[in-house]
């Protein structure tokens, strides 16, 4: 509380990190979206899962490790809290939260509120299926590229008898013409399959597919460089699955492959893409229930900060 003598504004970046409540990355908690430009989002649900389920509790331990995070990027030297106004704006709430159709109208609903605000949304998830609803509300006027990084191209059709588990939303997106598949990279691709049904998918609908072994050989710059040509100059979304990393850097997840990627060169692909006309981004399947160290939650929030900047930085030069 502050002193009626000495009246002081409360810098939450400047308190120590062990204090105060945990919002994603220390920013202001905000359920007003007026003014804001770039909205913190978590999604809690896991019940597209088709493996390990603990992705709910994503978001609220993202938040924990995201108070390690701080404002000025080492390498760019970006502050995005100076170039924008950032929020978190809490978590989607469900009220039929085992009814699969209405989850998906439910975040679909939560994100065309902040769409309609202008709002650029940064999500944590949750399971991957939570990103095919966010694009039903910010890409229904038209569709967006994506750089996806990932160990699975989510692009199989039903599973069990669903059309929205975790392994479908790209599938569905590309299906109502929300995402362009020819604006599509995947990198980090592996991981044997009973079917090679999502594989065949994105590189029949024209996505670029960039397989695991195909990234080891040409390396993180030439990949950079692909990602940049596939997307162009349209708008484009970042989707992170991190088990699209090696599973001794993000072992909280709930279908880890070995193999992957490391966090350095995830850091490195990420920076690689400033100056994109970005819209939104997330990090998705982060499952504390498998993180016995944190680990997994502080790799995924310090991917959402690295994202946060790219956000900031595009948001910044459309004004």
């Amino acid at each position: 509380m502050e002193s009626q003598d000495q009246p002081q504004k409360f810098d939450p970046m400047m308190a120590p990190r062990y204090g105060e409540i945990a919002t994603f990355m220390r920013a202001p908690l905000c359920h007003d979206p007026a003014g804001i430009e770039i909205g913190m989002v978590g999604v809690p649900y896991d019940g597209g899962t088709t493996n390990r389920a603990g992705a709910r509790h994503g978001p609220r331990e993202i938040r924990n490790m995201s108070s390690l995070m701080r404002s000025i990027h080492h390498v760019t030297r970006t502050n995005p809290y100076d170039l924008c106004k950032v929020a978190d704006l809490g978590d989607v709430r469900f009220t039929e939260v085992f009814h699969e159709e209405k989850v998906v109208e439910e975040i679909e609903a939560f994100y065309r509120v902040l769409h309609g605000h202008g709002i650029v949304p940064l999500s944590a998830g949750g399971d991957h299926s939570i990103t095919y609803p966010i694009f039903r509300a910010i890409a229904a006027e038209r569709p967006v590229g994506m750089v996806h990084i990932d160990a699975h191209t989510d692009t199989w059709d039903e599973f069990q008898g669903s059309k929205f588990t975790h392994g479908a939303p790209f599938r569905r997106a590309v299906e109502d013409g929300l995402l362009d598949p020819k604006r599509t990279i995947q990198i980090g691709i592996r991981g044997a399959q009973n079917t090679a049904e999502g594989w065949d998918y994105s590189i029949e609908a024209g996505m670029r597919v960039v397989f695991m072994e195909e990234l080891a050989e040409i390396g993180v710059d030439a990949a950079i460089a692909e990602a940049r040509r596939v997307v162009g100059d349209g708008p484009t979304y970042i989707s992170f699955d991190v088990d699209g990393l090696d599973p001794v850097y993000a072992p909280g997840t709930g279908t880890p492959e070995i193999g992957g990627i490391t966090t350095l060169d995830a850091q490195k692909l990420l920076r690689g893409l400033g100056g994109l006309d970005l819209v939104g981004g997330d990090v998705v399947e982060v499952a504390p229930p498998f993180d016995q160290t944190g680990n997994t939650a502080l790799v995924g929030a310090t991917l959402m900060y690295e994202i946060l900047c790219l956000l900031a930085e595009a948001v910044d030069r459309r004004r």
